[in-house]
C-alpha cells in the first residue's frame, strides 16, 4: 500500500521543487529515509539515556569513593542534571523552532558525550555535580528538536508510533548503561566508565550531521510553513489549554516516580538484596531495558491503533491513566514482599513496562495542541515540567527520605523509601483523569 507521507509529499508544486529544501522534501518521500531518521535518532537518543543514566549502576562505587549519602546521590543522579537541563532547554528549544533542527541535535551530542566523559575525572562531590551539569547543558538540546524533526515526517495518524520508536532509547539506553557499566565497573573503575560511555557520542554527531537533511516544516501534513509565534505566545497558548496543564502535571509525577524507583533500583538489589554488581547488571538491565522498550512501543501503537479505531483522541490519554494505576501493586510487590534479588528483579518487569507506556502518547498530544513552529517549544515546556518535578525531585526526595529511614530500618530503609515513591502514582492518575476531560476540545482549537 502507498505511504501516505509519499503522495503527500509527490504533490508539492514546481515553485516547491526549485527551492532550497528541495532536496529534503525529494529525500523525504523515501519511507525507507524516513526510517533511516528515526533510526538514528533513536540511538542518538540511546546514547543520551546511557550518558544520563550510567551513573545509577556504579552507585555504590561512586558512593564509597567520594564518601556520598543517598540523598548526594539522589542530587547527581537527578537534580544536578535537571536543574541545567530545564533551564536551558527551553531557550535551545525556541532556536530549534526558528533554526536548524538537525544542526542542534549534532552540536548537542558532542557536547553531553564530552561532559559525560569528563565526569571520570571528579574527585569530589562538587565536581561530580559540575560534570553532570555540563551533560544536562547538552541533553537539553536533544530531545525538542528530535521530537520536532519527527513529528514533520511522520503523518498525525501514526505519530505517537513513531515517537514511540524514538523514546525507545529511554529504556535501550538503561539497558546499554547497566549492562556496559556493569562490567566496566567490574574490570576497571567506574571512571573508565563514565568515559567508555562517553567518547562514542563524538562519532554519533558526526551521522546526524552528514546523513540527515533538515525537514521542511509541515511536511507530514503537506501545510505550508508558518511565521514563527513569539515565546510569549507558545507559552501563553499552552498555559490557555486547561489539558496541556494537567497532562503536563501528570507527566511530571509519572516521571518523579519512574525517576525515583529506577534511579535507586540496582542500589535497592546491590543493598537490600546483596545481589552481585554484574547480576544486577545482566538481569536488572535486561529486565528494565526489555520491559520499557516493550511497554514504550506498546504505549505509542495502542494509543494509535484506539484512537484511530474509535476516533476517540482520548485514549492518548486513558492509555497512560491506565498503566499509571496498574503500576502501582506491581511495584510494591517487589519492593516490600519479594524475599531475594533475583525474584525483585524479575517482578520488576510489569512495573517497568507499565512505566513506558506514558511518554509517546503525551508528546504526540502536546504536538497535536500546537503549531508547525511550535513543536520543539511544545516538547521543551512538557519537558521542563516533566524534567523538574520528575528528574530533579523523584531521586533527590527519595534518596532524603532513605536517609531519614537508615536510622530505624538500616539497609532495608531504601525499600520503604521507594515504596512511598511509587504511591505518588495516585496523585499523577488524577491529573491524567483532568486532562481527559478537555483533550478533544483543546485540540480542535489547535492552530496551524
Amino acid at each position: 500500500m502507498t505511504d501516505s507521507l509519499d503522495s503527500e509529499v509527490s504533490d508539492s508544486s514546481p515553485g516547491e521543487a526549485s527551492s532550497p529544501t528541495s532536496a529534503a522534501h525529494e529525500a523525504y518521500k523515501s519511507k525507507t529515509y524516513r526510517y533511516l531518521v528515526l533510526g538514528i535518532l533513536t540511538i542518538v537518543y540511546v546514547s543520551n539515556f546511557v550518558d544520563r543514566q550510567v551513573i545509577n549502576i556504579l552507585a555504590e562505587y561512586i558512593i564509597s569513593d567520594l564518601d556520598l549519602s543517598d540523598g548526594q546521590f539522589g542530587m547527581l543522579s537527578g537534580f544536578a542534571f535537571a536543574l541545567i537541563y530545564v533551564s536551558v532547554g527551553i531557550p535551545i528549544a525556541r532556536w530549534a523552532d526558528v533554526g536548524n533542527r538537525r544542526n542542534i541535535v549534532a552540536l548537542s551530542v558532542a557536547v553531553w558525550s564530552i561532559m559525560t566523559a569528563l565526569c571520570g575525572a571528579a574527585q569530589n562531590f562538587t565536581q561530580l555535580f559540575l560534570a553532570r551539569f555540563g551533560v544536562g547543558i547538552g541533553e537539553a538540546g536533544g530531545s525538542p528538536p528530535s521530537h520536532s524533526i519527527v513529528s514533520d515526517i511522520f503523518p498525525p495518524e501514526r505519530r505517537a508510533t513513531a515517537l514511540s520508536i524514538y523514546s525507545l532509547g529511554v529504556y535501550g539506553g538503561i539497558l546499554v548503561g547497566t549492562v556496559g557499566g556493569a562490567y566496566l565497573v567490574q574490570w576497571f573503575s567506574w571512571r573508565v566508565a563514565f568515559v567508555v560511555v562517553g567518547l562514542p557520542g563524538i562519532i554519533l554527531s558526526l551521522l546526524v550531521r552528514f546523513i540527515i537533511k533538515e525537514p521542511p516544516r509541515g511536511l507530514a501534513e503537506a501545510r505550508q510553513d508558518v511565521t514563527p509565534p513569539s515565546f510569549g505566545g507558545v507559552l501563553g497558548l499552552l498555559w490557555a489549554r486547561k489539558s496541556f496543564r494537567h497532562l503536563s502535571f501528570a507527566c511530571a509525577l509519572h516521571a518523579f516516580v519512574t525517576y525515583g524507583m529506577g534511579n535507586f533500583m540496582p542500589l535497592f538489589l546491590g543493598r537490600v538484596h546483596n545481589m552481585p554488581i554484574l547480576d544486577i547488571g545482566w538481569y536488572y538491565g535486561l529486565v528494565a531495558g526489555i520491559g520499557g522498550l516493550a511497554g514504550t512501543l506498546v504505549g505509542g501503537w495502542l494509543s494509535d491503533r484506539m484512537s484511530n479505531k474509535t476516533g476517540d483522541k482520548r485514549w492518548y490519554i486513558w492509555v497512560p491513566f491506565i498503566s499509571t494505576v496498574a503500576a502501582i501493586p506491581f511495584a510494591l510487590n517487589t519492593f516490600l514482599i519479594m524475599g531475594s534479588g533475583m525474584a525483585a528483579t524479575f517482578s520488576w518487569f510489569i512495573p517497568v513496562f507499565f512505566g513506558g507506556l506514558y511518554l509517546a502518547p503525551c508528546i504526540a498530544m502536546t504536538h497535536g495542541l500546537v503549531g508547525l513552529r511550535m513543536r520543539a517549544m511544545g516538547s521543551a515546556v512538557l519537558f521542563f515540567v516533566l524534567n523538574l518535578i520528575g528528574l530533579g525531585l523523584g531521586p533527590w526526595l527519595t534518596g532524603i527520605m532513605s536517609d531519614l529511614l537508615t536510622l530505624q530500618f538500616g539497609d532495608f530503609a531504601l525499600r520503604y523509601a521507594m515504596s512511598v515513591t511509587v504511591m505518588v502514582n495516585v496523585w499523577c492518575a488524577f491529573h491524567y483523569y483532568k486532562a481527559s476531560k478537555t483533550i478533544r476540545e483543546d485540540l480542535s482549537r489547535a492552530p496551524e
